[in-house]
């Protein structure tokens, strides 16, 4: 660990080529496609001149390399420009407008993940060979293979038209939105000591999440069982138990070094959630990231989309390190 700051900046520099090559990508695909935001916007019954006007003043009358060149430009200084559509607001505060939507349902649904894959994957691997555990395992497979418009569509019929007890959609009921502060409604709630808000943001949560957390705790389940397995085979945890060891602090030795490849997966988890929720939030009608990318690939607002790649590269990577810090603490044999 000693030479982990230089590990970590390094890191970072490693994130610079990452963000070019997926900006690149992006702005070539979105030119390449047919269509594009001003036709998208007004439509194509628009004199000509009217067109050419308009993409003159969003610059997309420029030849493919200066719109790159001046879009880099933009990059580099923390500019990641206007919106091409709806009042050409800064692509950042689009972002700021939808990123806590996502961020609060990623961390509620890998938390819940965590929780149910952490306590099925353990029962399994102590109750090996059991009935418990055949349970356990198919449990993890079938929870792997759902599909996740398919299962959040079963929770919202049983638990929102059957039993009435959870809303189907939406983040929070209109005129029940806490005063902002971090833009994250549950923690808003709370700052402001608004309970009936936070109560609205649990319910509307609680289905999204719990979609979220099942599909994704079978492969916890099924990793954290092998490596507690394996894990409990070897002879450090014999030694321990041969000199009396007390059961509490054996179980804890276990699962901190069963946990080591279980970090790495959480990682990765929660940035596939981060960026891949679009499944959930279209299900659940959730205004995040997902949602607002889909609506602007829609509109060929090409600042927009672009910004967001940006922006979940920079996030995943700064994830990515985290993760590696933390897998360094549990594990102090490695060394970077």
């Amino acid at each position: 660990m000693s030479s982990l700051p230089a590990y970590i900046i390094t890191r970072f520099l490693m994130v610079i080529p990452t963000v070019l090559i997926l900006l690149t990508i992006v702005f070539l695909i979105l030119r390449i496609i047919p269509g594009d935001p001003i036709t998208a916007m007004v439509g194509q019954k628009v004199p000509e001149e009217v067109l050419e006007r308009l993409r003159h003043e969003a610059g997309l009358d420029k030849p493919y390399h200066e719109q790159y060149i001046d879009y880099l430009k933009g990059v580099f200084t923390g500019d990641l420009g206007k919106s091409m559509i709806w009042g050409k607001r800064p692509v950042i505060a689009e972002i700021m407008d939808h990123f806590p939507a996502t961020l609060e349902l990623t961390i509620f649904g890998f938390v819940l993940s965590v929780m149910i894959g952490v306590a099925t994957g353990s029962i399994a691997a102590f109750r090996r060979g059991s009935k418990v555990d055949s349970g356990m395992r198919i449990y993890s497979i079938v929870a792997y293979t759902l599909f996740i418009p398919w299962f959040g569509m079963l929770l919202q019929m049983l638990f929102g038209v059957y039993l009435k007890v959870l809303p189907i959609g939406g983040r929070i009921t209109p005129g029940n939105t806490p005063d902002t502060v971090t833009g994250l409604y549950v923690l808003d709630s709370i700052l402001t000591l608004n309970m009936n808000s936070l109560a609205d943001a649990f319910a509307h949560l609680a289905l999204p999440a719990l979609t979220l957390g099942i599909v994704l705790s079978g492969a916890y389940t099924r990793l954290l069982r092998n490596n507690l397995i394996e894990v409990l085979s070897q002879d450090f945890i014999k030694a321990y138990r041969a000199r009396g060891v007390r059961n509490r602090k054996v179980v804890f030795h276990a699962m901190k070094n069963a946990f080591i490849p279980v970090v790495t997966l959480m990682g990765l988890q929660f940035a596939i959630l981060l960026a891949g929720a679009v499944l959930t939030e279209s299900t659940f009608s959730w205004p995040g990231m997902g949602t607002f990318l889909i609506e602007r690939i829609e509109y060929r607002d090409y600042t927009s989309v672009q910004g967001a790649i940006v922006f979940y590269a920079v996030f995943v990577a700064l994830i990515s390190l985290v993760v590696d810090v933390i897998y360094a603490l549990l594990d102090p044999r490695i060394r970077y």
